[in-house]
């Protein structure tokens, strides 16, 4: 318990005892300076000594001849009787006393006086005490003279900084209660300092405490303190007053956490402190080792709850730390996935809008071709894709924008229910809820793990993110086997520039929602997406595209569009490939007639071709095509190019020579028609003798 000791050493067996012993101004009142204190003081002012020297001296002070001077005549008896101690308490004084030549002073009062302003005092090089308490002294200057100084106080005083300290090496008290001092500073010479008073002042931060390192008690009451830092750094420190400040949270004092000398913590008073339980939270957040806390002991029960919490709190700590962990390691994952489809883009087969004269003819390609509807031809649509040779597509691309790190993709945090499935520097695989998320290509290997039943039912919804729609459509028939709750299949970042490509969806079979992201899926920039998709997945009875209903006239609005062009597709499809399309569809018709699942066997074959034209859209990917097929079919177009070529420069060739050309044959038959009777007979010898 935290107790005031009334230092009176200095006065005792003094030549005016019985009188002082009745002036309070002669009790140093230094807040809980505990024996070690009072033993050194004892030491340091010679109390045996001054006890023999002065036994039986009974002189009295001289009156003070006016208020506000004080010569060197009126006290200088004091001092002859004491040469070692002054008494100048109470005497109005309004300046610092000129003490030349009493080098042999080691104590001097002047509390409870108006001194306003400190005297170079470089001549007692042998004072140990100095009081200054209750005075209006405004500055410190001139204090750092006094090399043997050990006590030093200042309260209740007008001082604003602590200034001038420097050469105070020696210093073991430093009372500066009851100022207006705003900030703790230039202490860091004090190293032998081990009580210092700060209390009832304007500090708003407690920092600025290294090279304290003999520190024992700081009290710090009646402050504005709203955080506590730089603790730690005070090895010795034993005793720490807080109390009536504005600390509104525990958070505040997390620096004590590394004090681990702290015995005696005062904290009432405090916003904080206003809550029941604020001694287990003291007791768990800043130390366990206190044994006073608000001047109450602190019980083993206390410390064993307080023990225990600070487990729990830190193992709550480490698991924050390994999901916030997990969180950084998912972001890189997200991110490098992005830059690495960024960098595929430019090497995607994109669409253009405009076409050029090395473009083929766009009636090569059914989609290109005018659809009959009613008797009417359809026109080709200006915004439709048309294919480009390789060597055209490389120099025609389109630069497109990559995804920005910013992107809400990469930002996007998990919530408490996601299960990591895969996870590494370029994918992720997670799962929440009944969302599969999937970030680049090599996060499909995924779906080749160990799902559990109720898991794998519980999928209803998949997200592919940055990876080419090819790697994509080689797992649809793994998806589907995998998944039989799927519902909704979204495509961000995926590379869609084909609508051929949106055919591979049939092999889903069931699909109630499908959703593309025009960013990175440039497809979605022709008009006829929509259109074709629908057509194409009718089978699959598709409720909703990008959050918008499909009705009955977006159904019949494709078949016109898109059935008479895949009838023609039909008709004009080599046997051979008619013949395997008709037979697949028998052997399914037939299995699912063994199932009694299907419809009958007895299907006419109209019915089949009519079935069977959608397949004929059906989009053969970039890895399941056969390299040496791909390699013939890139020469036969070569030559057929190299033939077209050669037949558009030979147009261009005879447009030029045409008008000359006209001329001479005008000419020539103009002069062979001069002599009609002679033409006539080179005709009719020509018709006659012409086998």
């Amino acid at each position: 318990m935290r107790c005031s000791i009334i230092i009176q050493e200095c006065c005792l067996h003094c030549p005016r005892g019985a009188r002082c012993s009745q002036i309070p101004s002669y009790k140093y009142h230094v807040n809980a300076l505990n024996p070690w204190f009072l033993g050194d003081m004892k030491t340091a002012l010679n109390i045996d000594t001054l006890k023999g020297k002065h036994a039986g001296d009974t002189k009295s002070l001289h009156h003070n001849p006016g208020p506000g001077f004080l010569s060197a005549f009126s006290f200088r008896d004091e001092i002859t009787s004491c040469p070692e101690r002054l008494d100048l308490d109470r005497r109005a004084l309004t300046e610092f006393p000129h003490l030349d030549g009493f080098d042999r002073l080691r104590l001097l009062n002047l509390q409870h006086n108006n001194i306003s302003k400190m005297q170079p005092l470089k001549h007692l090089q042998n004072l140990v005490i100095l009081d200054l308490y209750g005075n209006q002294i405004f500055d410190m200057c001139g204090l750092s003279s006094l090399k043997s100084l050990r006590v030093l106080l200042l309260g209740n005083n007008r001082i604003q900084r602590i200034c001038d300290m420097d050469g105070l090496g020696k210093l073991d008290a430093l009372d500066l209660r009851n100022n207006q001092i705003s900030e703790i500073e230039n202490l860091s010479a004090l190293s032998c300092l081990r009580s210092l008073n700060l209390s009832g002042n304007r500090i708003r931060r407690v920092d600025n405490l290294q090279g304290l390192n003999s520190l024992i008690e700081l009290d710090l009451r009646n402050n504005t303190i709203s955080l506590v830092t730089d603790v730690e750094n005070l090895p010795r420190l034993q005793r720490l007053f807080l109390s009536h400040n504005s600390i509104s949270s525990v958070c505040a004092l997390a620096s004590l956490c590394g004090c681990l000398s702290l015995l005696e913590l005062c904290v009432d008073g405090n916003p904080f402190a206003l809550e029941s339980c604020y001694r287990h939270t003291v007791l768990q957040s800043c130390n366990t080792h206190l044994q006073l806390l608000d001047m109450k002991r602190v019980t083993e029960e206390e410390r064993r709850t307080a023990s225990a919490s600070a487990r729990k709190e830190e193992e709550k700590k480490k698991e924050s730390h390994k999901q916030a962990a997990h969180k950084e390691r998912r972001r890189l994952a997200v991110l490098n996935a992005s830059q690495i489809w960024a960098g595929l883009k430019p090497n995607l087969d994109l669409p253009v809008l405009r076409a050029s004269k090395e473009e083929g003819s766009p009636e090569i390609s059914p989609a290109h071709s005018p659809a009959l509807t009613n008797g009417n031809a359809l026109e080709t649509s200006p915004e439709e894709p048309r294919r480009l040779s390789p060597a055209a597509g490389e120099s025609k691309q389109r630069s497109v924008r990559p995804s920005s790190p910013r992107d809400s993709r990469l930002q996007e945090t998990p919530g408490p229910g996601v299960q990591t499935l895969s996870l590494s520097e370029h994918h992720l695989a997670e799962l929440e809820g009944s969302t599969l998320r999937l970030f680049g290509p090599r996060a499909l290997d995924a779906l080749d793990r160990s799902w559990g039943v109720q898991t794998a039912a519980s999928v209803s919804t998949i997200i592919f993110t940055f990876m080419h729609f090819d790697c994509i459509a080689t797992v649809f028939l793994r998806i589907r086997l995998k998944f039989p709750n799927l519902t909704h299949l979204v495509f961000e970042q995926t590379g869609l520039t084909q609508l051929s490509q949106l055919a591979s969806l049939a092999q889903i079979r069931r699909l109630d929602q499908l959703t593309l992201d025009p960013e990175g899926n440039p497809l979605l920039q022709l008009t006829l997406w929509r259109s074709f998709l629908i057509y194409r997945l009718q089978s699959l009875n598709l409720q909703r595209v990008n959050g918008t209903e499909v009705t009955m006239n977006d159904v019949v609005a494709s078949e016109r569009m898109f059935a008479a062009l895949g009838h023609v597709a039909a008709t004009e499809t080599p046997r051979f490939r008619l013949l395997l399309l008709l037979e697949e569809s028998r052997k399914r018709q037939l299995q699912f007639a063994l199932d009694g699942r299907g419809r009958g066997a007895a299907v006419s074959p109209e019915e089949d071709l009519k079935e069977n034209s959608r397949a004929l859209f059906n989009y053969s990917s970039r890895n399941s095509e056969d390299p040496e097929r791909t390699l013939m079919l890139q020469q036969y177009l070569r030559a057929l190019l190299q033939s077209v070529s050669d037949v558009s420069m030979k147009m261009e060739a005879l447009q030029k020579l045409w008008p000359s050309l006209f001329l001479e044959m005008l000419r020539e038959s103009v002069c062979e028609m001069k002599d009609l009777s002679a033409f006539r007979r080179r005709r009719l010898h020509t018709i006659t003798h012409t086998p």
